[in-house]
């Protein structure tokens, strides 16, 4: 048996080749992890969102990248919009004080009586899903909340998934960025 003796220049040259082995390595999980986040967005999945206000606090931009969207196919065009109206209100009327939008996002428009339509204002709208709760509690759920990718930085750790108490974010692909909600599960 004969036992190798390891000298300077060989210990050197067995680190450095190990070195080098393991910087590839790390470039490679780089890489992949970048190609990762490319191939995909962070979105909310309609159907967990509990419309927590985490989406307005969160985010770390300024304005949150989060979203009410109004899914018009399930909407009942109610004249006492759960999502607009205060609970209860004592009478609809349409006065800021009685809009259940901190921001006056929702704006209401008459079709015919007794049917009005309901359109977000996304330049107004801060993501707290005050609406979204409401709608969702005493109407069809029509209103939800989605990240708009125009505006979203695509964080790899997305501060807002992290706050969200139902785990409602995931990452999906680029292609198909929005989880919408759909007249089968309304």
């Amino acid at each position: 048996m004969q036992t190798e003796t390891i000298n300077r220049r060989k210990f050197l040259k067995k680190g450095l080749w190990g070195t080098c082995l393991a910087g590839l390595a790390a470039a490679v999980a780089l890489f992949t992890n970048k190609k990762h986040k490319a191939n995909t967005v962070w979105q909310l999945d309609p159907y967990k969102c509990v419309a927590c206000g985490n989406c307005a606090t969160y985010c770390v931009l300024e304005e949150s990248a989060v979203k009410c969207v109004h899914a018009h196919a399930i909407c009942g065009y109610c004249d006492l919009c759960t999502g607009f109206f205060e609970p209860q209100p004592r009478e609809l009327d349409t006065g800021a004080e009685n809009q259940l939008c901190p921001t006056g996002a929702i704006k209401r428009s008459f079709v015919e009586d007794p049917y009005y339509e309901y359109t977000i204002d996304e330049s107004l709208c801060n993501g707290c899903g005050k609406c979204v709760k409401g709608c969702s509690a005493f109407g069809n759920g029509s209103l939800f909340l989605q990240v708009r990718h125009d505006r979203c930085l695509n964080c790899n750790e997305c501060s807002i998934a992290a706050a969200c108490p139902s785990q409602a974010y995931r990452r999906v692909p680029v292609d198909k960025p929005y989880l919408l909600k759909k007249m089968e599960h309304a």
